[in-house]
């Protein structure tokens, strides 16, 4: 069956005005170096949220760029789907607040939490809605402030993540042009190998909780490493089997910035050479679900996707949760 066409129209992205280097961490007396971080992760800077600067904001600064760049007002957006892990607020939904925000009266709104694969995941949902003639036009923001639920005591996190957003105005297309293939898996099994593990309803927020640290992420670095490059690598396999295309057909890779060794064996695994590879971990860290469309608005600038490419996006984040999608420009 011929699939629906949904096109992604416009992607733009905000981040905030703090820039956060690998040596700033020695004055917040956290032992490590520039060189420890880049060796492991790549990672060089990321962007902090600082006071006034929310995940509503940064989402409604985005939105409002791809909305520019598409030609779309926000009387026509039928529909909002954030994909985020840090919301404002856990009740109601940030979605709702980047709508009112933006003056979106008619359309609906809501939050999705796939972690780092929330924009991807988004990204599936918007088409499937799309497909059932409902809606015509979605805004689909990947956005994350993980600044504030990650400790700044924990070298082994607080060195990873950045803050941003990143999003997507996407179409109906009567156009041979859009998603061409989409894929998503989780494994719920492996779920505490990168959790919050209290604060929330099954543990509420205690003096406790918060003397120890326990609302914020953590992580078993090597076992979640294992898993995203199998994850992915799977990943990669199921978009481009969908899409009956093979490595040579992708012109660009955009994976979820997590890890330049991630990155780097989902390429190989994929057969895509590191120059057909987007990556920008270096200067954002790991921003969750607002990696990949940050990467894809950069790519778009710099003239790295144009009306024609095709482009193949791969994520993996808790949950666990993976992901790919190929589109084509």
């Amino acid at each position: 069956m011929k699939r629906p066409v949904a096109m992604l129209a416009a992607t733009a992205h905000a981040v905030p005005t703090r820039v956060f280097t690998n040596d700033d961490f020695a004055s917040i007396g956290v032992e490590t170096s520039d060189e420890w971080i880049r060796e492991r992760t790549g990672i060089g800077q990321r962007y902090i949220a600082g006071e006034g600067e929310t995940l509503t904001s940064l989402c409604t600064e985005a939105a409002r760029k791809a909305m520019a760049m598409a030609g779309v007002t926000a009387a026509e957006l039928d529909l909002i789907i954030l994909g985020t892990a840090s919301p404002d607020r856990l009740l109601p939904a940030t979605a709702v607040e980047v709508q009112a925000a933006l003056g979106a009266s008619r359309a609906a709104a809501f939050d999705l939490d796939a972690a780092c694969s929330g924009w991807l995941y988004s990204c599936q949902v918007a088409e499937g809605l799309i497909a059932t003639g409902s809606y015509e036009t979605i805004l689909v923001i990947g956005g994350e402030v993980l600044s504030r639920i990650i400790n700044w005591r924990d070298r082994n996190t607080c060195v990873l993540f950045g803050d941003g957003a990143g999003a997507t105005i996407i179409r109906r297309s009567t156009k041979q042009r859009g998603i061409l293939s989409a894929y998503m898996r989780s494994d719920g099994t492996l779920a505490d190998l990168l959790q919050r593990p209290k604060g929330a309803g099954a543990c509420p927020m205690t003096n406790e909780i918060l003397a120890e640290g326990s609302h914020f992420i953590t992580m078993a670095g090597r076992e979640v490493f294992k898993n995203a490059v199998r994850s992915m690598a799977d990943a990669a396999d199921r978009a481009l089997d969908g899409a009956k295309l093979s490595s040579t057909d992708v012109d660009l890779l955009i994976p979820h910035q997590a890890n330049i060794r991630i990155i780097e064996a989902t390429a190989k695994h994929a057969n895509i050479p590191m120059e057909k590879v987007f990556v920008n971990v270096d200067r954002y860290g790991n921003t969750s679900a607002a990696s990949i469309p940050i990467a894809l608005s950069e790519a778009q600038a710099q003239g790295r996707v144009k009306e024609g490419s095709t482009v193949m996006f791969v994520a993996f984040g808790a949950g666990f949760t993976w992901g790919s999608m190929i589109v084509r420009f």
